[in-house]
């Protein structure tokens, strides 16, 4: 297994995984997420925003990252963290814990960049994330109504209460 950033030659290989996603929130009557244009992808990966475990050629996992993200955490967002978002696993490989990898990873980079927590969100009541992500060693912080959500993507508009995780790198 290996993490690095993702390359332009990559879009279509997360185009799908999105795809992918798409129908399983929808199988699991979740909220869904939009369609994510390809630019929208590229700038992400020049930007150094797009993530990827590879297990030989094939994209295990992918996922997007921030360091700030005022609309969902709000005072809470003090230049402190990176923020993880759109988790998403190739469908023949779930299961694999992919989320622990991303946790070992997120620690180190966030240290690396000199910030204490590393956080991430999904919307609505999902007890099945909520689990998932607390197992992983994140703390669930509880959920959130959003407020402002014009700047988000389309699902956040589509569901205001959002469930809030961080976890401490400096922390075990």
């Amino acid at each position: 297994m290996k993490i690095s950033n993702c390359l332009i030659s990559d879009v279509n290989d997360i185009l799908s995984l999105y795809e992918a996603a798409r129908a399983l929130q929808i199988e699991r009557q979740m909220v869904v997420w939009p369609y994510f244009e390809e630019g929208f992808l590229k700038k992400e990966i020049k930007e150094n925003k797009q993530w990827k475990i590879t297990n030989e050629e094939t994209i295990v996992c992918n996922w997007a990252i921030a360091f700030e993200d005022k609309e969902i955490w709000g005072e809470r967002d003090r230049n402190d963290s990176i923020y993880i978002h759109r988790i998403c696993t190739n469908p023949n490989l779930r299961g694999n814990r992919s989320i622990d990898n991303i946790v070992s990873w997120s620690r180190e980079y966030a240290r690396q960049n000199g910030k204490r927590f590393v956080r991430l969100d999904t919307l609505g009541n999902n007890t099945k994330l909520i689990e998932h992500y607390t197992s992983a060693g994140f703390n669930f912080l509880g959920m959130v109504k959003l407020i402002n959500t014009e700047t988000l993507p389309a699902h956040y508009q589509k569901e205001p209460n959002c469930c809030l995780f961080e976890l401490d790198v400096f922390k075990d």
